[in-house]
């Protein structure tokens, strides 16, 4: 998964610099976690782990079934061919 949260120079001149800054120790590397709350992250991250689990616990067996015929088809809209 890419990295969202790091603010690199679009321009290759600049990226290079960066890149060679940090790796001498000339430019501090930017801490990707700088801003956030840890306790706000451990929550965010604890909910995602359960939520899933938690939501299909509550479900019936058809309401499951068809959940998981709208996300397939989801999945499959992108791949489908173009009538001729």
């Amino acid at each position: 998964m890419p990295e969202r949260s790091r603010k690199r120079p679009s321009d290759v001149n600049e990226l290079a610099k960066q890149l060679v800054g940090e790796a001498t120790g000339e430019i501090e590397p930017a801490d990707p976690d700088a801003g956030k709350d840890p306790a706000a992250v451990a929550l965010g991250r604890k909910g995602g782990l359960k939520g899933g689990k938690a939501r299909a616990a509550n479900m019936t067996p058809e309401q499951r079934k068809a959940a998981a015929r709208k996300a397939a088809a989801a999945r499959w809209a992108s791949h489908q061919k173009p009538n001729s």
